[in-house]
């Protein structure tokens, strides 16, 4: 925990200095933001109800991870349209519209979707948390499907896409820096199909080999440690992870260049991908817990490898 102290540190008050910045005399709220913000806010309150409803009827609380890849692309097209199609705009749209699209197919693949859209494989998170002694009362689990699966992803999808919303209303026009920043975000939604890529042909090659009666200490290397240190993976546990919170970092970016920002950098859109950071680092935590009960090199992969940006190689 202690290593991680500087990045919560660094998150909190990043968040402090953006609502700060927004009291103090950032960029207020205009009727035509506010009139978009109320329509985005009932897309959200049915999306909470949605996956609340469904989840608790169905037993399957992956609703939520079903609309994660969904919901943006919407929330990107209704702001968009909203302002008059503003170039700026257009083009933030179809980049969260392209990392959208990825995300939901790499998902697809993993059998998360079916006909019956409330059916489809559940993550094995939810599986392994519903087994918790916090948690594995029923009342307990609705509590926490309520607040946490449904308000709380909800609300953070939403907070994610709201530099768009920040961004409605400039007058500066569209330049080399929009480009720029355009093409880092691009460049991160590339490494991240490259990482689920990499991770997919991983597991893919890995269960073929368990199908035919082999135990996993018996599979050839690297199959054999049960994770991937190959590729990517190689010099980063989670550069999916990595990549996902750096294309909301880098959404934000367009703020300054819109010029709606305080202080050069600060704008209280910030405060999504800040939250983001904060639950990718929970839940990286979680998943490297359940890791490093199933495989025991695992503790060792930690050892010797970053957590996020591609730094250390394996070996």
């Amino acid at each position: 925990m202690r290593k991680y102290i500087g990045i919560i540190m660094t998150v909190i008050v990043t968040l402090a200095l953006s609502i700060l910045g927004f009291v103090i005399g950032g960029p207020k709220i205009s009727e035509l933001q506010m009139g978009t913000l109320y329509i985005l806010m009932i897309v959200c309150g049915i999306s909470i109800a949605y996956c609340f409803i469904v989840g608790e009827l169905t037993l399957n609380n992956s609703q939520m991870d079903k609309l994660w890849s969904i919901l943006p692309i919407i929330y990107a097209c209704i702001i968009t349209i909203k302002s008059g199609m503003n170039p700026r705009l257009i083009v933030m749209a179809i980049l969260v519209t392209l990392w959208g699209i990825r995300l939901t197919l790499n998902f697809a693949k993993k059998g998360a979707y079916s006909i019956k859209f409330w059916q489809g494989e559940e993550d094995y998170r939810w599986i392994v948390l519903r087994k918790n002694p916090h948690l594995n009362k029923r009342w307990k689990w609705a509590l926490f499907d309520l607040f946490f699966i449904s308000i709380y992803q909800n609300a953070l999808v939403l907070a994610i896409t709201l530099p768009m919303l920040a961004s409605m209303d400039s007058t500066v026009a569209f330049s080399i820096y929009d480009g720029l920043i355009a093409a880092l975000l691009l460049g991160f939604i590339i490494l991240e199909t490259i990482a689920d890529k990499q991770q997919m042909a991983f597991q893919t090659t890995k269960y073929d080999l368990l199908k035919h009666g082999k135990k996993l200490e018996d599979l050839p290397s690297p199959y054999n440690k049960g994770f991937n240190t190959l590729g990517l993976w190689s010099r980063s546990r989670h550069p999916n992870y990595f990549s996902e919170q750096s294309i909301w970092v880098v959404l934000y970016l367009f703020c300054i260049s819109a010029g709606v920002t305080n202080y050069i950098f600060f704008n209280w859109t910030l405060i999504g991908s800040m939250v983001l950071i904060l639950l990718f680092l929970g839940s990286s935590a979680f998943s490297e817990g359940v890791s490093k009960q199933k495989y025991p090199e695992y503790q060792n992969y930690i050892n010797k490898v970053s957590k996020y940006v591609p730094f250390r190689k394996y070996e």
